[in-house]
């Protein structure tokens, strides 16, 4: 019997899927009793497949959700996402809804993880930073039978609703502002992408529109974990001892290119006339810089406001109708780091 997505998963279609009984299913979830390493292999599997999360609010909640929405985020350390969860809070505080926050460090693997054990207290939603996941993550997402809003991306296809900003597109506008502004020998620095899924994405829609103009990126650099300040200096000075002929650096956030900012005017470098700067998100913490930085703002309150309102929305009216795509424009800030 197929399985009706609107309805959550229930420990009958474990048994159906795998030809076990509901009781024998239920000892390997609790890990309990005697069971047989192939029948518990062939639950395991069913279960995983299906995408089943046992239900761990007993009794008379059984049947119940809880007032908790999941907010799944890659980390807390990158300044981005506290103010994607104030956007969140500001909104879910005027309902009964409380946000509960799980950490993957950009790894698909503990996605998995973090994904099982929240939706195994039942919340009314769940809200998951980016389009990209495990198949087994996706699975659960998709049997959870509760409100799911993707969010910070909208390059690609929703398992719900998603809300964010296309990166493509912001790379592509950066690069169009800096061969506008007449520089020709771009550097590019960032953070090492095969897991920030967002980075790549401006990376690709930047190094795109440079390549309609017959301009190719002239160097680039990447780094992973370490702080981002001291990183930042650190590229730019490998980057510039490389090729001293350089006349735009593009980092993929603000912290690096702060470091590569206070490193180049240390040295008494003349920005942005012998070059040009410029990050992406817009944090408000560099506005203390000696100089402005070109950046482009990633709308992450918005996002996360948005992102609440449509699980609020299906949890108290689930009759009226939300959006399945929430698409914001991120706007350049030209700062003082990027010719006009």
């Amino acid at each position: 019997m197929a399985h009706d997505d609107t309805r959550p998963l229930t420990l009958r279609d474990v048994s159906e899927a795998s030809g076990v009984s509901e009781m024998t299913v239920s000892r390997v979830l609790r890990n309990r009793g005697d069971v047989s390493k192939t029948t518990r292999e062939r639950v395991l599997s069913a279960a995983k497949s299906l995408g089943y999360v046992p239900n761990k609010i007993a009794g008379a909640l059984a049947s119940q959700r809880v007032n908790l929405v999941a907010v799944i985020i890659p980390s807390l350390r990158n300044m981005v996402f506290p103010e994607v969860m104030s956007g969140i809070s500001s909104i879910l505080e005027e309902t009964e809804l409380q946000p509960v926050v799980g950490v993957t460090d950009y790894l698909p693997e503990k996605e998995e993880r973090v994904l099982y054990e929240m939706l195994s207290w039942r919340p009314s939603g769940v809200i998951i930073a980016g389009l990209e996941h495990t198949d087994a993550s996706r699975a659960m997402l998709k049997a959870s039978g509760i409100p799911v809003v993707e969010i910070m991306d909208v390059d690609g296809t929703p398992i719900d609703a998603m809300v964010g900003i296309s990166h493509r597109r912001a790379g592509r506008v950066m690069a169009q502002a800096i061969l506008k502004a007449g520089y020709e020998r771009i550097g590019f620095l960032g953070t090492k992408m095969p897991l920030d899924h967002r980075a790549r994405k401006r990376f690709e829609g930047f190094t795109e529109a440079l390549a309609k103009a017959g301009v190719e990126v002239a160097d680039q650099e990447f780094y992973s974990g370490g702080s981002a300040l001291a990183k930042g200096r650190e590229m730019t000075t490998t980057m510039l001892e490389r090729d001293p002929e350089l006349d735009f650096l593009y980092y993929s956030n603000d912290m690096i290119a702060a470091g590569g900012l206070l490193s180049l005017l240390d040295k008494g470098v003349p920005i942005p006339d012998q070059i040009g700067l410029a990050g992406f998100n817009g944090v408000e913490l560099l506005e203390g810089l000696p100089k402005q930085l070109a950046t482009m703002d990633a709308c992450r309150t918005e996002i996360g406001e948005k992102a609440a309102e449509i699980i609020a929305q299906r949890v108290n009216s689930p009759e009226i109708e939300t959006p399945q795509v929430i698409e914001l424009t991120p706007k350049i800030s030209y700062g003082e780091t990027l010719r006009r």
